[in-house]
């Protein structure tokens, strides 16, 4: 009685001081996150809570054709669909977690035989042995056996359930990700779809200064022929107006790659992009309310994504930790096991075991501590990465929305200019035809009307790039 006594304070001893030895574990301490932004975004702004990014899409973009573009890129774009898979892995992930911290159950059955040797110690038994009075043990011996084992790793340290919880912010952080893809999808197809319908307005100028051009041409080529002019002035208007041929197919090109880059987002193979190109720039950019600042922490998917990135992480670090605790375990099993069929589900083959483990890393705990210090590495960088969004989306819808208002003005101030310039085209034209003008004052007003006109669609192109963009900024799209 003594001895059993004994044993169990040796024990208990040993438990004790495995867990004060495994509980020893390294503190690292981190900043405080830096959350906070500023009230408004500019000082002319209001505090109005109003947020076009709390608008849906579909009435933001008011375009038919672009909405069925869009439509057709949420439903094939490959990118989106990987995303989808990635998150489904990520759900499974959050399954195989949850089963780590429940109890496993394993049944089985086996048969089998042995013969060993006679002059053997086994065999040397076996043959003084009786398995029943009178009855020899058989050669060779069957065994036969059927049962269930459990074992069951108990979550003293929560280590499982928190490893756990995790994954399931990891899966939340997915579908987060999944989020911001589709707000960054809609905008790369509304910004496309606005400047593949400037293309086409670019085309259609540069065709219609080809035809005043080449009439222009015509005109100098007769006058050099009645001896006004001379081929100084021809090769001029020629040369100008190749270089206008040059640049249509310049344009052709542009137009090209954008028109394949919508068939790759929208998930199809080359067909017709249909668009409006002859409303373009009737296509209105109202004044975007852009709400305050704080509203980015709820409707930015990428925000969302890394405050939920940030709480994994911190998980991983108390999972790390308990690493360093004992772990307890239990081990049972229960079945039937004989040497032949005949008794195999008798009483007395009931065969049945119980155990308790306590592990705990004592020595050579490196590998341990690396993945502690990994952990709290990795917590570190969540916390940074997470500030930097933050500071990156507040940025951007404050670069977005200067953009949008400096690029209205700048539309309405250009295309005074442009409207001038046509009107000085048609005068030059005039005085060049009754010798009232030089041919270079021609040449140099068609060519500054033609940039003008290049420079009003690169305005409104910009201006309806700050629209999408300021959407995209705000975290609008998903919802």
């Amino acid at each position: 009685m003594k001895s059993k006594i004994f044993s169990c304070v040796l024990v208990l001893i040993a438990a004790v001081f495995m867990i004060m030895v495994g509980c020893k574990t390294p503190i690292n301490k981190h900043p405080n996150i830096q959350s906070e932004i500023p009230s408004i975004y500019t000082a002319n702004s209001t505090d109005s809570s109003n947020n076009v990014a709390l608008l849906n899409w579909r009435s933001y973009f008011n375009d038919s054709l672009l909405c069925a573009l869009i439509d057709t890129a949420l439903n094939n774009n490959r990118e989106l669909k990987i995303m989808m898979q990635e998150i489904e892995i990520n759900k499974n992930e959050t399954r195989a977690r949850k089963g780590e911290y429940l109890p496993f159950l394993q049944g089985g059955a086996g048969a089998g035989m042995d013969k060993v040797g006679k002059y053997t110690r086994f065999g040397v038994l076996e043959e003084n042995l009786e398995v029943e009075p009178g009855q020899k043990f058989k050669t060779p011996l069957q065994d036969y056996g059927f049962g269930v084992n459990a074992s069951w790793e108990i979550d003293v340290w929560k280590r499982l359930h928190r490893a756990k919880k995790a994954a399931v912010v990891r899966y939340l952080a997915g579908i987060e990700g999944r989020r911001f893809m589709i707000t960054r999808l809609i905008a790369e197809i509304a910004d496309s779809y606005y400047e593949l319908m400037a293309l086409d307005n670019l085309l259609q100028i540069i065709e219609r200064n080809i035809e005043i051009q080449s009439s222009a041409l015509k005109v100098v080529q007769q006058q050099k022929e009645s001896a006004k002019v001379t081929q100084l002035a021809v090769n001029r208007f020629e040369a100008q107006l190749l270089n206008t041929q040059n640049l249509l197919f310049e344009i052709k090109q542009r137009r090209t790659e954008l028109e394949n880059r919508l068939y790759f987002l929208t998930g199809r193979f080359p067909s017709v992009i249909p668009r409006a190109s002859q409303q373009f720039f009737e296509v209105k950019v109202d004044a975007v309310l852009g709400g305050i600042p704080a509203q980015l922490l709820q409707n930015r998917a990428d925000i969302k994504q890394m405050e939920l990135a940030m709480q994994a992480a911190k998980l991983d670090v108390q999972v790390a930790r308990a690493n360093f605790y004992p772990r307890v375990g239990i081990r049972a099993g229960l079945g039937f096991q004989a040497l032949n069929t005949t008794y195999l589900l008798n009483p007395t083959s009931v065969f049945y075991n119980l155990a308790g483990d306590l592990m705990a890393p004592l020595i050579n705990r490196n590998a341990i501590k690396a993945a502690y210090n990994t952990a709290n590495a990795r917590q570190l960088q969540s916390i940074y990465n997470y500030e930097q969004t933050v500071l990156n989306a507040y940025v951007d819808v404050l670069n977005q929305l200067n953009k949008l208002d400096n690029y209205t003005k700048s539309f309405m101030t250009k295309n005074k200019e442009v409207e001038l310039l046509m009107q000085s085209v048609t005068i030059a034209g005039n005085l060049f035809n009754s010798a009232r003008a030089d041919y270079a004052e021609v040449l140099l007003t068609q060519r500054e009307a033609l940039e003008s006109k290049m420079d009003l669609i690169e305005i409104k192109t910009n201006q309806l790039h700050a629209k999408v963009n300021v959407y995209r900024a705000l975290g609008g799209g998903w919802n």
